[in-house]
């Protein structure tokens, strides 16, 4: 191993991750999304790439970050990267590994992660390890990381499984009779799905509508206690503080310890969000047509999944999402689509899918530094209180000074008046 504590010049190079390391390195990813990061995990696996989700939490997480990054930076970026180098600190094995991060490639200062995360790997020691780029923009062409046709199938079946487990899970865990059996039916499902990806089995359109119904009956012949309705709660946000524990200060668990039923909008969402922006782009902006084309025959074969998922839910007591389509038309008269950085009108789409479904008790989750965030989140609040005076929405601000007690006093605030919304008697309806 190099040593740790080697000077590197002005004339450093950055490391790249070459072919040869695919079968020797270990690639770590920071953690977001469990059940989706399992499923991604096992498809990497599959391809020959050594993966390993960084799970590790605590406050020597956030110390890090604050320590190697500028503490006018973005809340996920700091988490992210404090993640990874405290990570890295308790490891033995640092020639043999290898750091991924995305870049979305737009005005979001994600797309700069990966250049605040080499400052820090060299600030902290460990500018000799590799950082490779997960993009759709062409950037970083040259790592040894190729993100193939089979792997794209792969993942998009992974997403359809984990929107469908995560939304099936989230709306039965607060009712479950035994407690952890809906915890232990997803993990049963995502051991079941990887099994099938080892045997070449579960992408095709078939198989994933077979596989979807049969976790839609699993779901739905879970004995579940509905005499007493709870409240229902909505997250919205940036999308790492919106899906992260580690930044959320694991709020989906401390709603359901507050007798909540939680609702958290699918990773579809954002995917399809991001493609129609490249539609509005062109038809706003004048940019490229390709683009626009080639958004539109993939939006098609994923709104063929997106439809697998809804008439498998259709078929139990439980109701489904709605069709994105119809999502993204709900942010007209709030927010044009012409706003698109960060979250941009999905922010405001998804505030309004979320009251239109019953979820009127909404956090948005507001991380440090994320102006879009705030625009888009904070300030389209009051407009959409006008048009449905129902809506209980808060703003929580996640960013290392902010302490969790006053975080969940707020939180217990807002369910407090959801609470008062609800008959003595009433029962839940999922």
């Amino acid at each position: 191993m190099e040593n740790k504590d080697k000077i590197i010049d002005d004339n450093f190079t950055y490391p790249k991750f070459t072919s040869d390391m695919i079968k020797t390195h270990t690639i770590l990813i920071p953690s977001m999304l469990p059940i989706h990061m399992s499923l991604f995990e096992g498809v990497l696996k599959l391809a020959g790439y050594k993966v390993e989700i960084c799970k590790n939490e605590g406050p020597d997480v956030v110390s890090e970050g604050l320590k190697y990054v500028h503490n006018d930076t973005c809340y996920p970026a700091l988490l992210v990267i404090g993640q990874f180098i405290d990570n890295l600190n308790h490891r033995d094995d640092l020639d043999k590994v290898v750091l991924l991060i995305t870049q979305t490639g737009g005005g979001c200062r994600a797309s700069n992660y990966i250049h605040l995360l080499r400052k820090a790997l060299i600030k902290a020691g460990y500018g000799y390890i590799p950082v490779v780029s997960l993009n759709a923009s062409n950037l970083e062409k040259d790592s040894g990381f190729k993100i193939t046709l089979p792997i794209i199938k792969l993942v998009a079946a992974a997403m359809t499984y984990g929107d469908l487990l995560m939304y099936l899970y989230n709306k039965t865990r607060s009712y479950e009779v035994n407690k952890g059996d809906a915890k232990a039916l997803t993990d049963r499902w995502v051991s079941n799905i990887l099994e099938q990806f080892k045997n070449k089995k579960g992408t095709s359109y078939k198989s994933i509508k077979k596989n979807s119904n049969l976790i839609a009956k699993d779901f739905d012949n879970l004995k579940l206690d509905l005499s007493h309705a709870k409240a229902k709660v909505g997250i919205v946000g940036e999308i790492y503080i919106k899906y992260a524990a580690l930044g959320n200060n694991h709020l989906e668990d401390f709603l359901v310890s507050q007798n909540a039923e939680v609702m958290v909008p699918g990773l579809f969402g954002f995917i399809l969000y991001c493609l129609y922006n490249g539609i509005y782009d062109h038809l706003i902006y004048g940019r490229s047509k390709k683009s626009a084309i080639i958004n539109k025959i993939i939006i098609w074969y994923l709104k063929r999944r997106e439809t697998i998922m809804i008439n498998a839910i259709k078929k139990t007591k439980i109701t489904p999402m709605k069709y994105f389509s119809h999502t993204k038309d709900l942010s007209e008269g709030v927010l044009e689509h012409g706003v698109k950085m960060g979250e941009g009108w999905l922010l405001t789409a998804e505030m309004m899918e979320l009251v239109e479904i019953g979820y009127g008790n909404i956090i948005c989750a507001q991380p440090f530094g994320c102006l879009p965030n705030h625009i888009c989140g904070k300030g389209v609040m009051k407009k959409i209180k006008q048009l449905h005076p129902e809506a209980n929405i808060i703003a929580i601000d996640y960013d290392p000074s902010a302490t969790k007690v006053n975080q969940e006093n707020r939180i217990k605030l807002m369910l407090a008046i959801a609470n008062e919304k609800i008959g003595e008697k009433e029962e839940a309806k999922l």
